[in-house]
């Protein structure tokens, strides 16, 4: 359920575009903080802009539109030439699906974010599950791909992307696997747009199956908030010492087991 840029019926893009400001605004509070956005498209600098910030950083594998007055760079959200911490905050919006590794490019940003890290995505939840078995959300992106011309795939190409969701625990793996010593924060968001297969010409029967569908979705997403498919997850840092983990000490600036609080928990060796 991917709304695309440019899409007329229903104006359904304005969902997912209200939903994206609102958590930007709820978690990047400071709109004059400096901000990274990878793969970025024309709908991050309407949404940034309009939500009056003036210190960001546009990024995407080529500059395929203007973002001025916005400065951009040439990024590989998988692999950024970017120093650790150099940025106070990085934001992905529906664009980790679209890389060969999505967990790879989630920590990239967090490598290079000093304070936090926003994405935007889908969530993978039992309703959408069965709506794949139904076909009636696809499982890879073939359609996007088909009416963007051959363009939009896995990242960027002709190749359509499998639609990668995520969970909430997921997330906290992801992150706690990578940076183990440090006591990061998670917060979630959950909201609802429509399938991408009613932005595109199609069958009539088909159409009517999927408004249906679409009306049994919102109405069990209203009693299931996290059965819907908007799924948006801002992580925090906080440098050390203060966002160590109680074990962790640090020697020569480098994290490590502190041996006086194991041998408090565990005992003389």
């Amino acid at each position: 359920m991917h709304p695309v840029a440019n899409a007329k019926p229903l104006d359904l893009p304005a969902e997912r575009l209200r939903f994206y400001a609102q958590v930007l605004r709820e978690c990047i509070r400071d709109a004059r903080s400096r901000v990274l956005v990878v793969a970025a498209g024309p709908r991050d600098k309407e949404v940034f802009q309009e939500a009056g910030f003036t210190n960001v950083v546009f990024s995407n594998l080529s500059e395929t539109a203007s973002f001025a007055p916005f400065e951009f760079m040439v990024q590989d959200a998988e692999k950024l030439s970017i120093e650790d911490g150099a940025f106070d905050f990085a934001v992905v919006h529906e664009a980790l699906h679209h890389c060969h590794s999505p967990h790879r490019a989630l920590l990239e940003l967090y490598r290079v974010a000093k304070h936090g890290v926003l994405a935007v995505e889908a969530r993978d939840s039992a309703l959408m599950r069965l709506l794949g078995r139904l076909g009636l959300t696809e499982l890879y992106e073939r359609q996007g791909v088909y009416f963007a011309d051959g363009a939009n795939g896995l990242r960027g190409g002709p190749v359509p992307n499998f639609i990668y969701r995520w969970t909430e625990h997921e997330v906290e793996k992801t992150i706690n696997t990578y940076a183990p010593h440090l006591r990061s924060g998670f917060r979630y968001f959950h909201g609802h747009d429509a399938p991408a297969a009613l932005l595109y010409p199609g069958p009539v029967a088909r159409k009517a199956a999927l408004r249906v569908a679409y009306a049994f979705y919102r109405a069990l997403a209203g009693w299931f908030p996290r059965q819907q498919n908007l799924f948006a997850f801002f992580i925090t840092k906080t440098e050390p010492p203060g966002g160590l983990q109680p074990w962790i000490e640090l020697s020569e600036g480098k994290p490590r087991l502190d041996m006086t609080w194991a041998r408090g928990k565990y005992g003389p060796r």
